[in-house]
């Protein structure tokens, strides 16, 4: 789930880092610049970890900072295929389900890994977002933030940025988790349909 992940970048310091320690200039430029951010096939940072060498200090022409080359180590969250996890319900629309880690919500379960025999309740005649209820023994179980939701992580992508995105879609995820087979609601297990 997390990883260390060695990374060497050109990094030029602002003028006003410079009164403090070098090292401490630099972690703090690496926060902004790294922390809270998608890197393709990396994953999520989720902090800067530690600082291996700092080299450099040059100013080039026209510019006024010094540039330094810095190897440090970032802790990255990166789910991997079958890993088990545990999230809260963000939101439910006619396509699935949206999860959140509480630092990560673009955890997705499409409709066909739901569990089934399953139904969904729109919030009003031509509304997309309500609630989806899982049948069980003559029983419906909704499906909503009350309770902790297990799952087992199917797919990570890491889609490309587009170029233009209509108004009305969803915010773009730079990171997207999928999940499927066994999901456990309120201490049941969903089993979803692998329909690939």
């Amino acid at each position: 789930m997390f990883y260390l992940s060695k990374i060497e970048h050109t990094l030029p310091l602002p003028a006003p880092q410079l009164s403090r320690p070098i090292r401490e200039a630099i972690h703090t430029e690496l926060e902004k610049l790294f922390l809270d951010k998608v890197i393709a096939n990396l994953g999520l940072c989720v902090s800067v970890y530690d600082i291996k060498s700092i080299e450099g200090g040059f100013i080039y022409p026209g510019d006024g900072a010094p540039t330094y080359t810095v190897v440090f180590n970032l802790i990255m969250f990166r789910p991997f295929v079958g890993e088990i996890m545990t999230a809260k319900l963000l939101s439910s629309d006619a396509d699935g389900l949206r999860l959140s880690l509480g630092f990560f919500d673009d955890i997705y379960v499409p409709l066909q890994h739901l569990p089934s025999p399953n139904e969904f309740k729109a919030e009003s005649k031509n509304s997309t977002k309500g609630t989806w209820y899982w049948k069980y023994e003559e029983q419906s179980y909704p499906v909503d933030d009350s309770d902790m939701i297990k799952f087992r992580i199917q797919n990570v992508t890491y889609p490309s940025i587009p170029v233009e995105q209509p108004k009305e879609s969803k915010p773009f995820a730079p990171m997207l988790v999928t999940i499927f087979e066994k999901v456990t609601y309120g201490g049941i297990y969903f089993v979803g349909i692998n329909r690939s």
